[in-house]
């Protein structure tokens, strides 16, 4: 491995979730299942959508939005994860890291700023019925969504340019699974300064505004739903947004313990672990929550599946 002041001209090395040589053939059998279920799993919703003319709704436009985002994300990192434990090479080039941060800050971006716009999207829907149509037109909808690629891509951008202006000459060894940019920053030579506060603002605006929207929609929903005066009117305006709510809470619940494990812990592999869950797994389960929790879309799965067998 080469540690030179040119950034052009080093390679880093990812140390993985385990260097144990036995533990590799495991490792690729379960991150390859994990991405696969992934990618199906939200490919099948993107797919229910669009076929489904009852779908055609802004809850629904968002949600295929956010699952094309998780297999984006997922793409980022787990395909050169399976071709260096298929490889035994822990190498990555200098490009392909910071290829790799760009893209998956900006696909973590798009997650949590399309989780916040589903939120402002079920307060409307729930606490302004009468006028849903109106407000969340398919206008709007397609412009919010746009605003939430632009935020993410600045701010992959800005980090992504910040970094090339940075020197590497320690050994370059990254103590997790792919080529996280907080790591990234503990190896460089030279004043990382601004890179750092740029990633306390970032990660204070894009948690504290999101989480911030997310709260104000959720107290709404919940002051306008206790005053439904039939239980069965409370279950069915809770049910809409229920599906919605388990997935912040398992976003955003990830999230807080990665960054309470990276805090308490002086193990970057426990660390490491307890991102998988963060990562991986939360993309993963997205497609199950919506599916088995939303009549509609278990119906449109159906049709979809059934259109699929009778085709062939």
């Amino acid at each position: 491995m080469k540690s030179k002041n040119q950034t052009h001209a080093v390679e880093f090395l990812l140390l993985g979730l385990s260097e144990d040589p036995e533990l590799q053939p495991v490792l690729f059998g379960l991150l390859l299942s994990m991405y696969l279920v992934t990618v199906l799993g939200n490919l099948l919703i993107i797919l229910a959508v669009s076929s489904d003319s009852h779908l055609h709704t802004p809850m629904y436009f968002f949600l295929s939005n956010l699952s094309l985002a998780d297999i984006c994300s997922i793409s980022t990192l787990v395909p050169k994860m399976l071709l260096n434990i298929q490889t035994e090479s822990k190498a990555i080039s200098y490009a392909g890291c910071l290829a790799q941060v760009y893209f998956f800050v900006v696909f973590l971006c798009m997650d949590n700023l399309l989780l916040t716009v589903m939120a402002y999207d079920r307060y409307v829907a729930i606490c302004h019925p009468l006028y849903y149509t109106v407000i969340m037109n398919p206008r709007l909808c397609v412009l919010l969504v746009l605003i939430c690629v632009l935020i993410s891509t600045v701010v992959a951008l800005l980090h992504t340019l910040l970094l090339l202006r940075l020197s590497f000459c320690k050994h370059l060894e990254i103590p997790h699974f792919f080529c996280d940019l907080t790591e990234i920053l503990k190896m460089a030579c030279s004043n990382t300064l601004i890179n750092n506060i740029m990633v306390y603002l970032s990660t204070t605006l894009l948690g504290i505004g999101p989480v911030s929207g997310i709260i104000f929609s959720y107290t709404r929903i919940v002051s306008s739903i206790l005053r439904i005066p039939s239980t069965g009117g409370r279950y069915k305006a809770f049910s809409t947004c229920g599906s919605h709510l388990s997935v912040v809470s398992l976003f955003y619940g990830t999230a807080l313990g990665v960054y309470l494990s990276s805090a308490v812990t002086d193990s970057p592999r426990k660390a490491t672990v307890a991102s998988v869950m963060y990562v991986l797994v939360t993309p993963m389960l997205n497609p199950f929550i919506y599916s088995l929790r939303n009549k509609d879309m278990k119906g449109a799965l159906r049709k979809l599946t059934l259109g699929t067998f009778s085709m062939s």
